[in-house]
């Protein structure tokens, strides 16, 4: 409750994320209906699945150099009016010919967002203190899942209301309301924001200099890859898992997303409120263990259990670990970052997640059919646990500085006087 009414504004930075995750949600859940009842194709869904996922490769790291540069705040506000912008043209997508509009405002739309969730990540460090980072990425966490029960729930209905115009609309509303909120926030001026413009390819390489040069943050970035993968299987075999694996209909497929969801609510309360009492490392690795740990009873119970209602009380249980898991890793990134550099390493995570994402996409694809839905989709949960033990293995308790503060390699920002 600190954290939500302090002067800086986190509580509206929170307000703003859950504003527009929700718009997000009921988008990503009702355009996946529009684009299949317009095409009656598989292939079509999985197009625009990708033509967000390569944006996200291919800007992720560019964004975080301009977060590093821009002023957050500004940023985060005219980016999301340009998300709203940029949802205009799917007003005019009405029969199976124009589907290629979808996709063009999709990969758009992910461009765009790049650099909304850099300059995010790297603004939260400015706006509360140090000893509650932990609870303030659990709370963030926990906005996002609320945002993802609560679209869930109305992407459908949006869609069979008003089909994409509303949803677009809906979506349109939500970054204008979000952007509002966005003025609220209280930022700290950045030094070296006065009088600098960005030198992207040396600003990159900057970046990806930190990042190397950091033992800690190459675990980080470690992790991201091979959770990237795992989560990019499971997010294409979960359906095929419910239906053809649990033996249950596309109801109880609904019912198993809500308490997923659910679950990420009472994790991120918990880890809210208890996440600060524990070193970050621990956290992150401990959490991400249990996670993968539970993953894998929800995925290899049906081979000797024919029913479908464990999943949803194990998946339920995953809730507490996966928050943790996640608030500590970001809590470990955004203390092993100096804030000039904190936009460029998180966008080169982000760019690697998106390419690990797209491997596992691929490979779940090729190999489902081939080796069967249980083994595949379990990499999922074992990849948790693997990512876990390395970051409890290779990530040592010390006093590491912040990257950025000291390297043996020249990590100073290549800039030029503003002409």
């Amino acid at each position: 409750m600190r954290l939500l009414v302090a002067r800086t504004g986190f509580g509206w930075l929170l307000a703003a994320g859950l504003v527009s995750l929700t718009g997000d949600w009921v988008m990503r859940v009702g355009l996946t209906y529009v684009v299949y009842e317009l095409t009656g194709s598989t292939l079509a869904s999985a197009t625009a699945l990708m033509a967000s996922l390569v944006p996200q490769l291919v800007f992720g790291s560019l964004a975080g150099v301009y977060a590093d540069r821009w002023d957050r705040r500004r940023t985060m506000v005219v980016t999301n009016l340009l998300l709203a912008a940029g949802l205009l043209p799917l007003l005019a997508v009405h029969d199976r010919h124009q589907v290629w509009i979808v996709y063009l405002v999709t990969a758009a739309q992910s461009a765009l967002s790049q650099f909304f969730i850099a300059a995010e990540a790297a603004v939260i460090p400015q706006l509360v203190p140090a000893e509650s980072l932990v609870a303030a990425n659990a709370l963030n966490g926990q906005a996002r899942d609320v945002a993802r029960l609560a679209g869930a729930a109305l992407g459908g209905l949006t869609a069979a209301l008003g089909g994409l115009p509303l949803l677009a609309v809906v979506d349109i509303a939500s970054f204008t309301l979000a952007a509002a909120l966005l003025l609220r926030l209280r930022t700290p001026a950045r030094d070296h924001e006065r009088g600098t413009r960005p030198h992207v390819l040396r600003d990159w390489a900057d970046g990806a200099r930190v990042a190397a040069a950091s033992p800690a943050l190459r675990v980080v970035l470690l992790f991201v890859v091979i959770t990237g993968v795992g989560e990019a299987v499971m997010g294409s075999l979960m359906a095929p898992f419910v239906r053809d694996v649990l033996h249950a209909d596309a109801t109880r497929y609904g019912i198993i997303v809500a308490v997923q969801a659910g679950g990420g609510i009472a994790g991120g309360l918990v880890a809210a409120a208890v996440g600060h009492r524990w070193p970050p490392r621990r956290i992150a690795g401990w959490g991400a263990v249990a996670f993968g740990v539970v993953d894998l009873a929800l995925f290899l119970y049906p081979l000797v259990v024919d029913a479908w209602w464990p999943a949803a009380v194990i998946i339920l249980l995953a809730g507490l670990p996966g928050a943790l898991a996640i608030a500590g890793l970001l809590t470990v990134f955004q203390r092993h970052t100096t804030d000039a550099y904190r936009g460029r390493v998180f966008g080169a995570a982000n760019a690697l997640q998106a390419g690990a994402m797209l491997a596992g996409a691929t490979g779940a694809g090729l190999l489902g059919d081939r080796l069967g839905i249980v083994p595949v989709i379990a990499v999922q949960g074992a990849g948790y646990c693997l990512a876990g033990a390395i970051v409890l293995v290779l990530l040592r308790p010390g006093k590491e500085p912040a990257a950025g503060v000291t390297s043996t390699v020249d990590t100073r920002p290549h800039v030029r006087p503003m002409s």
